[in-house]
């Protein structure tokens, strides 16, 4: 083999395990969301599956050659076809009750720890082939071996976060790495090309390749893990009854209830979820006619819409992470479409009115920490799967929060009855707000609610009434987290 040739295979090969590692952590969120504690489960094992497959790799290449390129190319085939059918796999153990932390911890293992070590078993080999193709240049021929690993990582990454999974979905990047896995296979050789015991071994080699690579081409006709697809986001638009739900990452984000006729198309918006009813009715008692409400989380625009649609001189900005919620939205959710349609525009940090409903594409606390606009409210309804993102529930947060907010803060969590996330988040707001009221819905059969907390500097009237099974919640001192000790996320 070419010393170059060598090199661009662990390149390659490098490239396809970041990308699958990457995919990993994407494809796990509508399962079992996204937190530091998945992220870390997801990075530990497929970094414990690198280091087995380096010292297994190692022993492979120090055997005879045929002998080793017939194992290199075997881990080759086996890893294409465990790359390709990872989500299946995902899937299959989550239909099989695989929950809570242990659950995941399993899950991943399964799933991903096999890939991540067979993906890595030739490369021990490939290194010692690069290092022996130029005698008395063994040190740059080494370093051009870890620079190529390296290198690799980093485009993987990038590939995978840019361009594979915004662009494909979680489905098609696995398949595409079992496919990319799978080209690299005839590369491998013992002899010359043309040569006898090669054309042998090509042989053994296309047997095996052409029913792997029916299985990773089969894996696409699975379909994506959900309906819409992003590198942000997994949503999903269900019609049950007369409503539309959205969810994201199997998490119900938003809802509305769809229009039959023409006189309920002229009436207000109605509000379908629970939790924004209380909100909404938090909103409609402490705000005047005319205020200016900024939205962390669009979700289903459907807060917006309502406060819009009742208060004709409102003004609101929402801060959507994701261009496709958005999108979503105005395919599926007519009377949020409809609102965006005649009065949202894409709005900026320094307030250039366009319109009622501003529209800003970008991380939340990006957008806290460096607008210029001042507003009489805030709704913090950010989610990442089904937990605040860490960066929104800190001190420094909600600091910041109070200078550009001159009046309520209401925040929805969800979180197990009196829970971390609730306690931490209660703390934060009791430190800067001298009246705070907590109210929490019905808990689910995964033991969590949603809980609605509203903070003021001025005294909160009650509203007129509570949804049904929401009820004043009471939630014990707890830590405040902060942007260097911060929430960790449900798993």
């Amino acid at each position: 083999m070419r010393f170059w040739t060598t090199i661009t295979l662990i390149l390659v090969l490098s490239v396809a395990g970041l990308t699958y590692e990457i995919a990993a952590g994407r494809v796990l969120a509508p399962f079992f969301g996204t937190s530091l504690v998945t992220w870390t489960a997801v990075i530990a094992t497929v970094l414990a599956g690198f280091s087995l497959g380096s010292a297994l790799g190692g022993l492979v290449a120090e055997r005879e050659r045929h002998a080793a390129v017939r194992s290199v190319r075997a881990a080759l085939v086996a890893t294409a076809v465990l790359m390709a059918l990872s989500p299946a796999v995902l899937g299959l153990l989550y239909a099989g009750g695989a929950r809570g932390t242990g659950g995941m911890l399993f899950t991943v293992f399964v799933a991903f720890f096999p890939a991540s070590v067979l993906v890595t078993i030739p490369s021990p080999f490939l290194a010692k082939l690069a290092v022996e193709a130029r005698p008395g240049r063994e040190g740059s021929s080494l370093g051009l071996v870890l620079a190529a690993g390296s290198l690799g990582a980093i485009v993987g990454a990038i590939l995978a976060g840019f361009v594979t999974l915004p662009l494909v979905g979680s489905a098609a990047t696995f398949a595409g790495c079992g496919a990319v896995v799978l080209l690299c296979t005839p590369f491998i050789r013992s002899r010359a090309p043309g040569a006898r015991g090669d054309a042998d071994a090509a042989d053994g080699t296309l047997a095996a390749i052409v029913p792997a690579g029916l299985v990773v081409a089969a894996s696409l006709t699975g379909g994506s893990v959900c309906q819409y697809e992003s590198g942000l986001s997994c949503i999903d638009v269900l019609r049950t009854g007369t409503a539309v739900h959205l969810y994201s990452d199997r998490t119900a984000q938003a809802a509305e209830r769809i229009v039959q006729t023409d006189e309920q198309a002229d009436a207000l918006p109605e509000l379908v979820l629970p939790y924004t009813q209380w909100l909404w009715a938090r909103m409609d008692r402490d705000l005047g006619p005319a205020p200016s409400v900024l939205f962390i989380g669009g979700g289903g625009y459907t807060l917006p819409t309502k406060l819009l649609a009742s208060r004709s001189s409102a003004q609101a900005v929402a801060v959507e992470i994701d261009p496709l919620v958005t999108s979503v939205v105005q395919q599926h959710l007519p009377m949020a479409a409809a609102m965006i349609e005649r009065t949202g525009f894409e709005a900026t940090r320094e307030g250039r009115e366009e319109g009622r409903l501003g529209i800003v594409h970008e991380d939340g606390r990006v957008y806290i920490n460096e607008t210029d606009r001042r507003f009489d409210a805030v709704v913090m309804d950010a989610f990442s799967s089904g937990s605040v993102p860490a960066h929104l529930a800190t001190v420094e947060t909600y600091e910041r929060l109070k200078v550009i907010v001159a009046g309520p803060v209401y925040v929805n969590l969800i979180d197990a009855p009196d829970g971390p996330l609730a306690r931490g988040i209660h703390a934060i707001l009791s430190d800067l707000y001298p009246h705070v009221e907590a109210v929490q819905g019905p808990v689910s059969d995964r033991g969590r609610a949603n809980i609605l907390l509203a903070a003021s500097p001025t005294p909160l009237a009650p509203p007129d009434a509570m949804p049904n099974g929401y009820e004043p919640a009471s939630i014990t001192p707890g830590r405040a987290f902060t942007d260097d000790l911060g929430w960790v996320g449900h798993r």
